[in-house]
């Protein structure tokens, strides 16, 4: 028995090595105290990591609400006076109507971002040359981001590449409007998304047992079917870590719908750099950054409510 018990001791504490002459309480009390003493180090471990998010992280964010419950002060920044006057702006109509045009148009890059990530990823995973594209996908990483909206602009504006090559070619007589606009904001957050979304689904989709697709195709299923039935379940992981890696920064976007968005594609990023910089009101921007906040919150315990659940049924 209490040979047993020390070889399950033993595994449990990966090969470590351990006194056994020492008898059988000793052990006991040996393996307790290097419990407690590991537990030790790996909260010693985790401390950087817990004091930089507090710094950079929580404390930011108290500020941010605390800010809120702040009076605007005459001539910009706060007074320290309690007020609760910035929370009229969650029955504007015009700011419901911002929320509501950021949440859609987040929807949109969202989907098809990951749309275009799932066939790209199995791509690069079933290719001979996966190292030369995972090298393409990270290479926009290399080069600034407002540079690239720029190009995107130098190819879509009305005397940009497509319009000039189109008029050359007598295909159209005028330019087309294709900037400044709902699915100029989208094609090019898609853009700059993409290689957020296509990394954790390739990193996914790598470990993916391709001759499942072939037994499908055996068993009768078209190559849809096997794609939509078997593959797509499999990957699910990486489906929702891309989706929340697109739609969180998509939500606080403020560049790309600043630079190439109309009246029609304002999003809730401008609105709070436009209160912080011009109407200098910090209270109005802290509570409408809360607002933010709390929705990115919400997308992200959806989704791990949905993970929970998924995991449930799997052990079912």
């Amino acid at each position: 028995m209490q040979l047993s018990l020390m070889i399950m001791m033993k595994k449990l504490y990966g090969g470590m090595k351990m006194p056994i002459s020492l008898g059988m309480p000793m052990m006991v009390i040996w393996w307790r105290w290097k419990v407690k003493k590991n537990s030790k180090l790996g909260l010693s471990y985790s401390l950087p990591i817990n004091i930089w998010l507090t710094i950079f992280f929580l404390i930011p964010i108290l500020i941010i609400l605390s800010y809120s419950f702040l009076k605007r002060g005459t001539y910009g920044g706060i007074e320290f006076k309690l007020s609760f006057e910035t929370f009229s702006i969650f029955v504007d109509k015009v700011f419901l109507k911002i929320l509501l045009n950021t949440i859609y148009i987040s929807i949109l890059i969202t989907i098809f971002t990951v749309l275009l990530a799932i066939p790209i990823s199995y791509y690069i995973a079933r290719s001979r040359h996966k190292q030369e594209l995972l090298f393409l996908i990270i290479i926009p990483f290399w080069t600034n981001f407002l540079v690239r909206i720029y190009s995107w602009i130098a190819l879509l504006g009305n005397n940009g590449f497509i319009n000039h090559f189109l008029m050359k070619l007598h295909i159209i007589n005028e330019p087309i409007k294709m900037l400044y606009n709902v699915p100029a904001v989208v094609i090019i957050s898609v853009y700059t998304s993409l290689p957020f979304a296509i990394l954790p689904l390739y990193a996914v989709v790598e470990k993916f047992d391709f001759s499942l697709l072939d037994a499908a195709r055996d068993l009768g299923a078209t190559n849809f079917q096997a794609f939509r039935k078997v593959f797509i379940p499999n990957i699910k992981a990486g489906i929702i870590t891309s989706t929340i890696f697109t739609l969180i920064p998509a939500l606080g976007s403020y560049a790309v719908p600043k630079l190439v968005g109309g009246t029609n594609s304002l999003m809730l990023g401008n609105v709070i750099a436009q209160h912080l910089t011009v109407t200098r009101n910090w209270p109005l921007a802290s509570t409408i950054s809360g607002a933010l906040i709390v929705l990115t919150s919400i997308v992200v315990w959806l989704f791990s409510k949905y993970e929970e659940k998924e995991n449930k049924v799997g052990v079912k």
